[in-house]
Protein backbone atom coordinates (compact mmCIF):
# COMPACT_ATOMS: atom_id res chain seq x y z
CA UNK A 1 0.00 0.00 0.00
CA UNK A 2 1.03 3.58 -0.81
CA UNK A 3 1.50 6.23 2.11
CA UNK A 4 1.57 9.87 1.87
CA UNK A 5 4.40 11.91 2.24
CA UNK A 6 5.02 15.27 3.71
CA UNK A 7 5.76 18.10 0.95
CA UNK A 8 4.72 15.34 -1.96
CA UNK A 9 2.48 17.62 -4.09
CA UNK A 10 1.20 16.97 -7.49
CA UNK A 11 2.75 20.52 -8.65
CA UNK A 12 6.19 19.13 -8.17
CA UNK A 13 6.19 16.98 -11.40
CA UNK A 14 4.32 17.54 -15.04
CA UNK A 15 2.80 13.98 -14.99
CA UNK A 16 1.40 15.04 -11.27
CA UNK A 17 0.11 17.93 -12.90
CA UNK A 18 -1.06 16.25 -15.72
CA UNK A 19 -3.39 14.01 -13.01
CA UNK A 20 -4.38 16.84 -11.30
CA UNK A 21 -5.78 18.35 -14.39
CA UNK A 22 -7.56 14.68 -15.27
CA UNK A 23 -8.70 14.89 -11.44
CA UNK A 24 -10.30 18.59 -12.47
CA UNK A 25 -13.39 16.89 -14.00
CA UNK A 26 -14.42 14.98 -10.51
CA UNK A 27 -16.42 16.18 -8.32
CA UNK A 28 -14.99 18.38 -4.72
CA UNK A 29 -15.38 15.29 -2.12
CA UNK A 30 -13.33 12.64 -4.98
CA UNK A 31 -10.86 14.64 -6.17
CA UNK A 32 -9.47 16.31 -3.14
CA UNK A 33 -8.52 12.90 -1.95
CA UNK A 34 -7.19 12.35 -5.34
CA UNK A 35 -5.18 15.13 -5.47
CA UNK A 36 -3.40 14.51 -2.17
CA UNK A 37 -2.32 10.39 -3.27
CA UNK A 38 1.66 10.35 -3.06
CA UNK A 39 3.45 11.19 -5.86
CA UNK A 40 4.17 7.71 -7.26
CA UNK A 41 0.47 6.82 -7.95
CA UNK A 42 -0.13 10.15 -10.03
CA UNK A 43 2.97 9.70 -11.73
CA UNK A 44 1.90 6.45 -12.94
CA UNK A 45 -1.97 6.69 -13.20
CA UNK A 46 -3.11 5.64 -15.97
CA UNK A 47 -6.83 6.41 -15.38
CA UNK A 48 -9.25 7.23 -12.61
CA UNK A 49 -12.94 5.22 -12.30
CA UNK A 50 -16.19 6.33 -10.89
CA UNK A 51 -18.96 3.61 -10.24
CA UNK A 52 -22.07 4.12 -8.84
CA UNK A 53 -21.93 2.37 -4.88
CA UNK A 54 -18.73 1.12 -5.62
CA UNK A 55 -14.86 2.22 -4.63
CA UNK A 56 -13.11 4.56 -6.20
CA UNK A 57 -10.42 3.22 -8.21
CA UNK A 58 -6.84 4.38 -9.62
CA UNK A 59 -5.43 2.30 -12.64
CA UNK A 60 -2.06 2.02 -12.79
CA UNK A 61 0.55 -0.38 -15.10
CA UNK A 62 0.95 -2.13 -11.96
CA UNK A 63 -2.67 -2.88 -10.66
CA UNK A 64 -5.46 -1.33 -9.47
CA UNK A 65 -5.39 0.63 -6.61
CA UNK A 66 -8.47 1.41 -4.32
CA UNK A 67 -8.59 5.42 -2.92
CA UNK A 68 -8.68 5.43 0.87
CA UNK A 69 -10.69 7.86 3.04
CA UNK A 70 -7.73 8.32 5.19
CA UNK A 71 -5.68 8.77 2.52
CA UNK A 72 -3.28 6.48 0.30
CA UNK A 73 -4.56 3.84 -1.66
CA UNK A 74 -4.51 0.16 -0.98
CA UNK A 75 -4.44 -2.98 -3.07
CA UNK A 76 -7.57 -4.31 -1.95
CA UNK A 77 -11.49 -2.58 -1.65
CA UNK A 78 -11.22 -2.55 1.83
CA UNK A 79 -13.99 -0.60 4.68
CA UNK A 80 -12.29 2.34 4.57
CA UNK A 81 -12.33 2.78 0.60
CA UNK A 82 -14.08 6.01 -0.65
CA UNK A 83 -17.09 5.07 -2.27
CA UNK A 84 -18.57 7.26 -5.12
CA UNK A 85 -22.48 8.02 -4.40
CA UNK A 86 -24.82 8.83 -7.33
CA UNK A 87 -24.70 12.47 -6.22
CA UNK A 88 -20.67 12.24 -7.11
CA UNK A 89 -21.68 10.54 -10.72
CA UNK A 90 -23.77 12.94 -11.32
CA UNK A 91 -22.12 16.42 -10.56
CA UNK A 92 -18.69 14.71 -12.08
CA UNK A 93 -20.99 14.40 -15.37
CA UNK A 94 -22.40 18.39 -14.88
CA UNK A 95 -18.75 19.22 -14.22
CA UNK A 96 -16.95 17.48 -16.98
CA UNK A 97 -19.87 18.56 -19.28
CA UNK A 98 -18.81 22.54 -18.54
CA UNK A 99 -22.22 22.42 -16.95
CA UNK A 100 -23.58 22.55 -20.74
CA UNK A 101 -24.40 18.65 -21.23
CA UNK A 102 -26.51 19.86 -24.48
CA UNK A 103 -23.16 21.04 -26.18
CA UNK A 104 -21.21 17.89 -26.06
CA UNK A 105 -24.38 15.66 -27.21
CA UNK A 106 -22.76 14.27 -29.92
CA UNK A 107 -19.65 13.47 -27.92
CA UNK A 108 -21.54 12.08 -25.61
CA UNK A 109 -24.08 9.04 -27.82
CA UNK A 110 -20.49 8.47 -28.27
CA UNK A 111 -19.32 7.24 -24.88
CA UNK A 112 -17.13 9.98 -23.94
CA UNK A 113 -16.05 13.89 -23.58
CA UNK A 114 -12.88 15.00 -24.02
CA UNK A 115 -11.87 17.92 -21.27
CA UNK A 116 -9.60 20.54 -21.29
CA UNK A 117 -5.38 18.72 -21.52
CA UNK A 118 -6.85 15.58 -23.84
CA UNK A 119 -8.04 13.74 -21.27
CA UNK A 120 -10.89 11.30 -22.18
CA UNK A 121 -13.48 10.53 -20.22
CA UNK A 122 -15.67 7.61 -20.88
CA UNK A 123 -19.34 7.27 -19.95
CA UNK A 124 -21.66 4.54 -18.68
CA UNK A 125 -25.09 4.58 -18.50
CA UNK A 126 -28.62 4.11 -20.29
CA UNK A 127 -28.71 4.40 -23.90
CA UNK A 128 -31.23 6.99 -25.22
CA UNK A 129 -32.10 5.25 -28.26
CA UNK A 130 -33.81 7.13 -31.33
CA UNK A 131 -34.38 5.35 -34.61
CA UNK A 132 -32.44 2.56 -33.58
CA UNK A 133 -29.12 4.65 -32.78
CA UNK A 134 -28.13 5.60 -29.52
CA UNK A 135 -28.94 9.63 -29.12
CA UNK A 136 -27.70 9.99 -25.51
CA UNK A 137 -26.87 8.63 -22.18
CA UNK A 138 -28.79 9.16 -18.94
CA UNK A 139 -28.72 7.98 -15.69
CA UNK A 140 -24.40 8.18 -15.65
CA UNK A 141 -23.52 4.93 -13.67
CA UNK A 142 -19.68 5.05 -14.08
CA UNK A 143 -16.53 7.57 -15.46
CA UNK A 144 -13.38 6.55 -16.36
CA UNK A 145 -10.99 9.46 -16.69
CA UNK A 146 -7.63 8.38 -19.28
CA UNK A 147 -5.43 10.07 -17.82
CA UNK A 148 -3.19 11.90 -21.25
CA UNK A 149 -0.01 12.55 -20.36
CA UNK A 150 3.09 14.53 -22.62
CA UNK A 151 6.01 11.50 -22.75
CA UNK A 152 8.65 13.56 -24.80
CA UNK A 153 10.55 9.77 -26.51
CA UNK A 154 7.89 7.73 -26.61
CA UNK A 155 8.52 7.58 -29.70
CA UNK A 156 12.31 7.37 -30.08
CA UNK A 157 12.67 3.86 -29.87
CA UNK A 158 10.26 3.40 -32.50
CA UNK A 159 11.76 6.21 -35.07
CA UNK A 160 14.94 5.05 -34.29
CA UNK A 161 14.09 1.38 -35.77
CA UNK A 162 12.29 3.17 -38.49
CA UNK A 163 15.50 4.79 -39.13
CA UNK A 164 13.40 8.22 -38.98
CA UNK A 165 11.83 7.29 -42.13
CA UNK A 166 7.67 7.21 -42.20
CA UNK A 167 7.33 8.19 -45.53
CA UNK A 168 5.60 4.56 -46.85
CA UNK A 169 3.24 4.95 -44.01
CA UNK A 170 3.01 3.23 -40.70
CA UNK A 171 0.60 1.86 -38.28
CA UNK A 172 0.53 1.78 -35.13
CA UNK A 173 -0.67 -1.20 -33.55
CA UNK A 174 -1.73 -2.17 -29.93
CA UNK A 175 -4.19 -2.76 -27.02
CA UNK A 176 -6.46 -0.24 -25.39
CA UNK A 177 -3.83 1.25 -22.77
CA UNK A 178 -0.82 0.36 -24.86
CA UNK A 179 0.56 3.93 -24.84
CA UNK A 180 -0.80 4.32 -28.92
CA UNK A 181 -1.89 8.16 -28.54
CA UNK A 182 0.86 8.62 -26.19
CA UNK A 183 3.52 7.55 -29.44
CA UNK A 184 1.61 9.02 -32.00
CA UNK A 185 1.57 12.68 -30.04
CA UNK A 186 5.20 12.23 -29.65
CA UNK A 187 5.62 10.99 -33.64
CA UNK A 188 4.22 14.43 -34.19
CA UNK A 189 5.83 16.46 -32.27
CA UNK A 190 9.58 15.05 -33.65
CA UNK A 191 8.94 15.16 -37.13
CA UNK A 192 7.37 18.43 -37.35
CA UNK A 193 10.08 20.04 -34.87
CA UNK A 194 12.76 18.43 -36.71
CA UNK A 195 14.46 16.50 -34.86
CA UNK A 196 14.41 13.57 -37.19
CA UNK A 197 15.68 15.31 -40.22
CA UNK A 198 14.44 18.32 -41.66
CA UNK A 199 11.13 19.88 -39.78
CA UNK A 200 8.08 17.90 -42.12
CA UNK A 201 4.77 19.81 -42.53
CA UNK A 202 2.48 17.40 -40.14
CA UNK A 203 -1.41 17.61 -39.74
CA UNK A 204 -2.93 15.87 -36.37
CA UNK A 205 -6.61 14.99 -37.22
CA UNK A 206 -7.26 14.89 -33.81
CA UNK A 207 -11.27 13.94 -33.61
CA UNK A 208 -11.30 13.13 -29.96
CA UNK A 209 -8.93 15.90 -28.96
CA UNK A 210 -6.70 13.57 -27.38
CA UNK A 211 -3.32 14.03 -29.34
CA UNK A 212 -3.06 17.54 -29.29
CA UNK A 213 -5.59 18.86 -26.54
CA UNK A 214 -6.78 21.57 -28.02
CA UNK A 215 -8.64 24.10 -25.90
CA UNK A 216 -10.16 27.33 -27.22
CA UNK A 217 -7.47 27.07 -30.22
CA UNK A 218 -4.68 26.58 -28.48
CA UNK A 219 -2.91 22.79 -28.50
CA UNK A 220 -2.26 21.83 -24.50
CA UNK A 221 0.46 19.38 -25.51
CA UNK A 222 3.16 19.97 -27.68
CA UNK A 223 2.83 18.30 -31.46
CA UNK A 224 5.73 20.44 -33.09
CA UNK A 225 6.57 23.83 -34.45
CA UNK A 226 5.39 22.66 -37.88
CA UNK A 227 2.11 20.74 -37.08
CA UNK A 228 -1.67 22.02 -38.20
CA UNK A 229 -4.20 20.50 -35.72
CA UNK A 230 -7.67 19.69 -37.21
CA UNK A 231 -9.53 19.83 -33.44
CA UNK A 232 -13.02 17.73 -33.86
CA UNK A 233 -13.18 16.92 -37.12
CA UNK A 234 -14.51 13.71 -38.07
CA UNK A 235 -11.09 11.47 -39.06
CA UNK A 236 -12.32 10.33 -42.72
CA UNK A 237 -13.62 14.36 -43.25
CA UNK A 238 -9.82 15.46 -41.43
CA UNK A 239 -8.32 13.95 -43.48
CA UNK A 240 -9.41 14.96 -46.86
CA UNK A 241 -9.28 18.35 -45.65
CA UNK A 242 -5.68 18.22 -44.58
CA UNK A 243 -4.69 16.66 -47.55
CA UNK A 244 -6.99 18.94 -49.71
CA UNK A 245 -5.84 22.61 -48.07
CA UNK A 246 -2.89 22.31 -46.11
CA UNK A 247 -0.44 20.70 -48.01
CA UNK A 248 0.94 18.35 -45.34
CA UNK A 249 3.77 15.80 -46.15
CA UNK A 250 2.59 13.70 -42.82
CA UNK A 251 -1.22 13.21 -41.51
CA UNK A 252 -1.15 11.83 -37.94
CA UNK A 253 -4.77 10.27 -36.43
CA UNK A 254 -5.75 7.71 -34.07
CA UNK A 255 -7.87 4.69 -33.76
CA UNK A 256 -9.00 4.22 -37.36
CA UNK A 257 -11.15 1.25 -38.43
CA UNK A 258 -14.57 2.61 -40.63
CA UNK A 259 -15.29 2.25 -44.49
CA UNK A 260 -14.92 6.26 -45.00
CA UNK A 261 -11.44 6.44 -43.01
CA UNK A 262 -10.24 3.60 -45.07
CA UNK A 263 -11.44 5.14 -48.51
CA UNK A 264 -9.98 8.69 -46.85
CA UNK A 265 -6.67 6.78 -46.09
CA UNK A 266 -6.42 5.28 -49.81
CA UNK A 267 -6.89 9.09 -51.30
CA UNK A 268 -4.09 10.28 -48.86
CA UNK A 269 -1.90 8.01 -50.32
CA UNK A 270 -2.91 9.08 -54.30
CA UNK A 271 -1.50 12.34 -53.11
CA UNK A 272 1.65 11.60 -51.97
CA UNK A 273 1.19 12.35 -48.13
CA UNK A 274 2.04 9.32 -45.70
CA UNK A 275 -0.38 8.37 -42.96
CA UNK A 276 0.60 7.53 -39.60
CA UNK A 277 -1.89 6.31 -37.50
CA UNK A 278 -3.13 3.34 -34.76
CA UNK A 279 -5.64 0.70 -34.42
CA UNK A 280 -6.57 -1.61 -31.48
CA UNK A 281 -5.15 -4.88 -31.93
CA UNK A 282 -4.40 -7.23 -28.77
CA UNK A 283 -1.77 -9.01 -31.00
CA UNK A 284 -0.21 -9.48 -34.77
CA UNK A 285 -3.15 -12.55 -35.43
CA UNK A 286 -5.69 -10.35 -33.52
CA UNK A 287 -4.87 -7.84 -36.46
CA UNK A 288 -4.38 -9.58 -39.04
CA UNK A 289 -8.18 -11.25 -38.11
CA UNK A 290 -9.68 -7.86 -38.68
CA UNK A 291 -11.66 -6.45 -41.54
CA UNK A 292 -10.95 -3.06 -41.06
CA UNK A 293 -7.27 -3.62 -40.31
CA UNK A 294 -6.70 -5.90 -43.55
CA UNK A 295 -8.79 -3.50 -45.57
CA UNK A 296 -6.52 -0.65 -44.16
CA UNK A 297 -3.42 -2.92 -45.41
CA UNK A 298 -4.64 -3.27 -48.86
CA UNK A 299 -5.17 0.25 -49.53
CA UNK A 300 -0.66 0.33 -49.60
CA UNK A 301 -1.17 3.21 -47.29
CA UNK A 302 0.59 1.96 -44.78
CA UNK A 303 4.39 -0.15 -45.03
CA UNK A 304 5.12 -0.98 -42.14
CA UNK A 305 2.86 -1.94 -38.67
CA UNK A 306 4.10 -1.28 -35.49
CA UNK A 307 3.21 -3.59 -32.83
CA UNK A 308 2.85 -2.21 -28.91
CA UNK A 309 3.16 -4.46 -26.13
CA UNK A 310 0.08 -4.04 -22.97
CA UNK A 311 -1.00 -1.80 -20.62
CA UNK A 312 1.47 -3.11 -18.04
CA UNK A 313 4.39 -1.84 -20.73
CA UNK A 314 2.77 1.42 -22.25
CA UNK A 315 5.04 2.11 -25.32
CA UNK A 316 6.83 -0.75 -25.56
CA UNK A 317 7.56 -1.76 -29.24
CA UNK A 318 6.92 -5.41 -29.39
CA UNK A 319 7.71 -6.16 -33.06
CA UNK A 320 8.10 -3.73 -36.33
CA UNK A 321 6.60 -5.82 -39.86
CA UNK A 322 6.16 -5.31 -43.32
CA UNK A 323 2.38 -4.79 -44.50
CA UNK A 324 2.76 -7.36 -47.02
CA UNK A 325 3.95 -10.05 -45.08
CA UNK A 326 0.75 -9.51 -43.08
CA UNK A 327 -1.67 -9.59 -45.65
CA UNK A 328 0.16 -12.89 -47.04
CA UNK A 329 -0.13 -14.18 -43.57
CA UNK A 330 -3.59 -13.23 -43.63
CA UNK A 331 -4.25 -14.84 -46.89
CA UNK A 332 -2.34 -17.93 -45.99
CA UNK A 333 -4.76 -18.55 -42.81
CA UNK A 334 -3.28 -19.87 -39.33
CA UNK A 335 -1.89 -18.26 -36.40
CA UNK A 336 -0.04 -15.30 -37.47
CA UNK A 337 1.57 -14.60 -34.05
CA UNK A 338 3.09 -18.33 -34.27
CA UNK A 339 4.19 -18.39 -37.85
CA UNK A 340 6.33 -16.71 -39.87
CA UNK A 341 5.19 -13.31 -39.06
CA UNK A 342 6.82 -13.72 -35.44
CA UNK A 343 10.17 -13.17 -37.15
CA UNK A 344 9.00 -9.51 -36.41
CA UNK A 345 9.90 -10.09 -33.07
CA UNK A 346 13.78 -10.32 -33.34
CA UNK A 347 14.16 -7.15 -35.60
CA UNK A 348 13.14 -4.75 -37.94
CA UNK A 349 11.91 -5.50 -41.12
Amino acid sequence: MYVIRKGDKAMNDPNGERFASAAACVCERIRLPLLSLPGEVRRSAQEIRLRTGRPVCVCCPGGVYFLKKSGGVSCLPEPDCLTASKTDLEESFRILCGYSVYSHENEIKNGYVTIRGGHRVGICGTAVVQNGSVAGVRDVSSLGVRVAREVPGAADRLLGLLGNDVSGGLLIAGPPASGKTTVLRDVARQLSDGLRGMPLKVAVVDERGEIAGVFRGEPQNDVGRCCDVLDGYPKAEGILTAVRSLSPQVVICDELGTQAETEAVGQSLNAGVAVVASIHAGSVGELIRRKQAAALLETGAFRRVAMLGGHDTPGKIRGIYKAGDLLAEGDGGGSADRRGVSRGLSGVV
